[in-house]
C-alpha cells in the first residue's frame, strides 16, 4: 500500500515556539501512522516549508493547527482538520488519525470529500462520547470567531512593538533622558523605535484584524482607521475597535454591492475601500473616538495610580494568566494587554507579564536538577532546554511538562508565576522593553530595578520547582534506570 500523506498549516500568534513545537509533534505523529506529513510553518519570520501545488495535489488530508487567519482556498477540495496550535502539540496523534479517517471518507464517497472528511474524522473517535467530543472540537476550531481576527492583527503586531520596544531600551541605555538631545544616537534611536515602530503599532494591529475578517479588502479602512485611533487618543482600544468595524464593514460591502460584469473590477480598488474608509474614518472621529478617548485615559490613570495591595492583586492575576496555559490565548491576553500599555507609558505590567513568563520553564529546570529522580528522562531533556527557553521569555518551555502530568505541574507553575508577578508589581518595576528575557536586562535603564527583578524571577522559580517536587512522586523503576546515578 502506497504511503499516506498529509500536509499541514501551523501558525500561532506570536510565532515563535507554539508554531514550530506544533509543527514536531505533527510530522512525529504522522510517522508513527505511517504517513508522511510535510508541515508549512507561518511564524515570525514568514512562511517556511511552503506547500506546493504539487503538495496539496498529492495529498490525501490536510490539517490546519492556527490561531490566526492563514490562506486555506488552497485546499478545496480536500477534507480539511482544523486544530489549534496546542491542539496539535498535545494530542497530534488524533489530529493524524482523524485527517487519515476523513480521507478514508472521502475516497469512499467519490464526492463532497471535505464534508466526509470531518464526518468520518468523527467517526474515527471510537466510542459515542469520543464522537461528539471529537465533533465538538472540529466546530470550535472551524469557528473564525472575534478572538481568531483579534490573534491575527496582534500577530503581525507584534514585530513591530518588539523591535520598536528594544531600540528604546537601547536609546536609554545613554540615559534616560539622553534621547532629547538632538542628532545623537539616542535621539535616532527613539525616533525609530518610539516614533515609527511604536507609531504603526495600532495601524498594523486594526489592519489586520480587518484583513482577518474581510481579507484583502479590509486592510486600507482598517489601517487607516488604526492611524486614526492614534491619532485622536484612542490608543490600543481604539485600534481594535476600528479594526473590527473596517473588517465587517468591508464585509458587509463586497457581499451585498452588486455591479455589472464590465465594471465588477471597480469593487476591489476604488468602491470598497472608499465606502468603507469613509465610513470607518467618520465613525471613528465623530462616534468611537471620544468615549474611547476616555476610557483609555481613565484606565492609564487608574494603572498609573496603583500601589501596595491593589498592584500586588494585579501582578497576581497576572502571573496566573501567563502559566495558565503556557503561550496559550490566555497568557496571550496578558501579554497583549501589557504591550499595549507600553504606548501609554504604562510599563509596570509589562514587567510583572515577563517576569511572570520566564518562571515556569525556569522553576521546571531548577526541579529536574535538584530532584532528578521525580522526571522522567525526556523531562530531563526538556529541563535542559527550559534553561534557555525560560531566559529569552518562552514560557511555552514548560509545555512537555505539563502535557505529560497536567494535573501536577500546572498548579506548581501558576503559583510560581503568581508570585514572580505579584513581587515585580508590588515593587512598582518598570520595564520598557516587551520581549528578549534575560536578554534585554543587560540593557542599561531597560528595568527600573533590576536586583529586585532578579529576586521576583528567582522567588518564582524556587516556588515551582518546590512544588512541582513536593506534588510528583519518584518515576517508576523501569524510568529510574534512565536517571541511574543521579543523587536522590
Amino acid at each position: 500500500m502506497a504511503e499516506r500523506k498529509i500536509v499541514a498549516v501551523t501558525s500561532c500568534p506570536t510565532g515563535i515556539a507554539h508554531t514550530y513545537m506544533a509543527a514536531e509533534a505533527l510530522s512525529k505523529a504522522g510517522a508513527a501512522a505511517g504517513a508522511d506529513v510535510k508541515v508549512e510553518t507561518r511564524g515570525s519570520i514568514g512562511a517556511e516549508n511552503e506547500l506546493t501545488a504539487a503538495d496539496i495535489a498529492a495529498a490525501d488530508a490536510v490539517i490546519v493547527a492556527a490561531d490566526t487567519a492563514v490562506p486555506e482556498e488552497r485546499f478545496a477540495g480536500k477534507p480539511v482538520i482544523h486544530a489549534s496550535t496546542g491542539q496539535a502539540i498535545k494530542d497530534s496523534a488524533s489530529l493524524v488519525a482523524r485527517a487519515l479517517a476523513g480521507a478514508d471518507a472521502a475516497a469512499a464517497a467519490g464526492a463532497s470529500p471535505a464534508a466526509a472528511g470531518s464526518s468520518a474524522a468523527t467517526a474515527a473517535s471510537g466510542s459515542y462520547l469520543d464522537q461528539v467530543a471529537a465533533a465538538k472540537a472540529e466546530q470550535k476550531s472551524r469557528q473564525k470567531g472575534a478572538y481568531r481576527h483579534l490573534l491575527t492583527g496582534v500577530s503581525f503586531m507584534i514585530p513591530f512593538v518588539v523591535a520598536g520596544g528594544i531600540l528604546i531600551a537601547l536609546s536609554f541605555a545613554f540615559g534616560i533622558t539622553a534621547f532629547e538631545e538632538e542628532g545623537t544616537l539616542a535621539a535616532a534611536l527613539f525616533e525609530i523605535g518610539a516614533r515609527s515602530a511604536f507609531a504603526l503599532m495600532v495601524p498594523i494591529l486594526s489592519g489586520y484584524i480587518a484583513f482577518s475578517i474581510a481579507d484583502r479588502p479590509g486592510l486600507a479602512p482598517g489601517m487607516i482607521g488604526g492611524v486614526i485611533a492614534g491619532s485622536i487618543g484612542a490608543g490600543f482600544l481604539g485600534g481594535i475597535i476600528s479594526g473590527f468595524l473596517a473588517g465587517y464593514v468591508a464585509l458587509w460591502l463586497v457581499r451585498n454591492i452588486k455591479l455589472p460584469k464590465a465594471a465588477q473590477g471597480l469593487l476591489p480598488v476604488l468602491i470598497v475601500p472608499l465606502i468603507s474608509t469613509a465610513a470607518v474614518g467618520l465613525a471613528m472621529i465623530y462616534v468611537v473616538g471620544e468615549p474611547v478617548q476616555y476610557i483609555n485615559a481613565r484606565l492609564t490613570e487608574f494603572l498609573q495610580g496603583l500601589s501596595g495591595g491593589s498592584a500586588l492583586v494585579l501582578g497576581v492575576i497576572l502571573g496566573v494568566m501567563m502559566a495558565f496555559d503556557m503561550g496559550g490565548p490566555v497568557n496571550k491576553a496578558a501579554y497583549t494587554f501589557s504591550v499595549g500599555l507600553l504606548g501609554s507609558g504604562v510599563n509596570e505590567p509589562m514587567a510583572a507579564v515577563m517576569a511572570a513568563g520566564m518562571t515556569p520553564p525556569l522553576g521546571l529546570a531548577l526541579a529536574t536538577t535538584l530532584w532528578p529522580r521525580r522526571f522522567t528522562e525526556e523531562e530531563h531533556e526538556a529541563g535542559r532546554a527550559a534553561w534557555v527557553l525560560g531566559a529569552s521569555f518562552i514560557t511555552e518551555g514548560a509545555i512537555p511538562f505539563a502535557a505529560a502530568d497536567p494535573l501536577r505541574v500546572l498548579p506548581s507553575i501558576i503559583a510560581g508565576s503568581a508570585v514572580a508577578g505579584a513581587i515585580s508589581m508590588a515593587a512598582g518595576i518598570e520595564l520598557n522593553a516587551p520581549h528578549g528575557g534575560a536578554f534585554v536586562l543587560a540593557i542599561p535603564n531597560v528595568l527600573t530595578n533590576l536586583p529586585i527583578y532578579l529576586v521576583a524571577i528567582a522567588a518564582g522559580s524556587v516556588v515551582t520547582a518546590v512544588t512541582v517536587a513536593t506534588l510528583k512522586r519518584r518515576v517508576s523503576v523501569g524510568e529510574e534506570a534512565a536517571v541511574a546515578g543521579a543523587p536522590a
